[in-house]
């Protein structure tokens, strides 16, 4: 049997740009990509903990070093720039992995930055 468990979480971050006008997705800064172990195209659920608002969608790399963290397309409708989300991925895999498998935790600073 298979599970789904936490594989990567941005925890906190706050959203710089909401692109109404855009295919769809979610740019992320790729310093916090990496520090997330997230690739570009992974699917990532988002919670918005202003509003309580979650969505799912897929990561864009962002501009290195940036602290980009940019709503695009109809997800945009659901923050606002400077709500804090916390971006989450899963992964699928089966039991006795998952008792073993440790997710990557990644907490940035105020400005999404890692110290």
């Amino acid at each position: 049997m298979r599970i789904e468990v936490l594989k990567s979480k941005i925890h906190r971050v706050k959203i710089t740009q909401a692109e109404l006008h855009y295919v769809g997705s979610i740019t992320i800064d790729e310093t916090l990509m990496e520090a997330a172990n997230l690739i570009e195209g992974e699917k990532v659920q988002i919670v918005n903990v202003n509003n309580g608002e979650r969505l799912e969608t897929y990561v864009i790399k962002g501009e290195q070093g940036s602290g980009m963290i940019c709503l695009n397309g109809p997800a945009a409708r659901k923050a606002q720039v400077g709500d804090v989300v916390i971006i989450i991925s899963y992964a699928s895999m089966e039991i006795e992995e998952a008792k073993k498998f440790k997710p990557t935790l990644v907490f940035p600073d105020p400005d999404n930055r890692l110290n």
